[in-house]
């Protein structure tokens, strides 16, 4: 089916001036973000979107509804990348018992992120954009998860970085789907 092209829908550029206007994560959510003691914030990071856009080879010919797809297969790429640090830093010398266990039960829930990033593809695709945005904010509870397994162990967690890319990416997925007419 392929993504949407420009037609009558806004541009990349209208896209993009969207992107630093505080569009956050779904209600339920924001509490749970707040106290978290990760880097992870609620608004978006106009740098980060543009960045993450822009390195899709389809990105400048895509309309809303294409960019949004890009966004969560951005997403699943995401999680695909933090599965393989995962496996790293695992197979690194010296990685004790206790970081292993937990790097583990967070490679499980990257694996589960990169599937719900996927039903969102497709969700998307077939223009179930509330499913879609369901979907989206069980990525984030799932990211959440993984970060409260390190707070809850009191270790200080090595996917901090691949923790708030995804949780990103969720936003700007959210909030790009929110602009489809």
């Amino acid at each position: 089916e392929g993504f949407g092209w420009r037609s009558s829908l806004p541009s990349l550029s209208q896209v993009f001036s969207s992107c630093p206007t505080g569009l956050a994560l779904p209600p339920r959510h924001k509490r749970r973000a707040r106290r978290r003691p990760t880097s992870t914030s609620e608004s978006i990071d106009y740098h980060f979107c543009v960045l993450q856009l822009l390195g899709h080879h389809l990105s400048t010919e895509a309309d809303t509804w294409g960019l949004a797809q890009i966004a969560a297969l951005l997403g699943a790429n995401n999680a695909v990348h933090a599965k393989a640090y995962i496996d790293a830093l695992v197979a690194k010398p010296g990685t004790g018992e206790q970081m292993k266990r937990l790097l583990s039960q967070c490679k499980g829930l990257y694996h589960r992120t990169l599937v719900m990033f996927l039903l969102v593809n497709d969700e998307l695709k077939a223009r179930r954009y509330a499913s879609a945005k369901e979907k989206v904010a069980e990525t984030v509870a799932l990211l959440h998860q993984c970060d409260e397994a390190f707070v809850q162990a009191s270790v200080r967690s090595p996917l901090t970085k691949q923790s708030a890319d995804s949780v990103q990416l969720a936003i700007i997925c959210t909030a790009i789907t929110n602009l489809i007419k």
